[in-house]
């Protein structure tokens, strides 16, 4: 199983877009300033989550996400819906 996932900062209110076969150990190595991206940015939360059957599949979606447009804007309505 493979996982799109975003995440928002409490630092800053902004968003990261990623993907991982393992969401536990992901968020772990964000939260802990493992990954450059976001190490400044932590505590970080997620307020999104996706499931995919192949990683190809997850990769696809986390471009689309971050490709920007019409994209931005689903993700926006998604994560509000919550």
């Amino acid at each position: 199983m493979h996982f799109v996932y975003i995440l928002k900062s409490g630092k800053d209110d902004k968003l990261y877009i990623g993907s991982t076969e393992s969401l536990e150990r992901r968020l772990k190595e964000h939260n802990t300033g493992r990954v450059r991206s976001t190490a400044y940015r932590r505590p970080l939360t997620v307020v999104y989550t996706e499931k995919f059957g192949t990683k190809k599949e997850a990769l696809q979606r986390e471009k689309y996400f971050k490709g920007g447009g019409k994209a931005r804007k689903l993700l926006g309505e998604l994560i509000e819906g919550l």
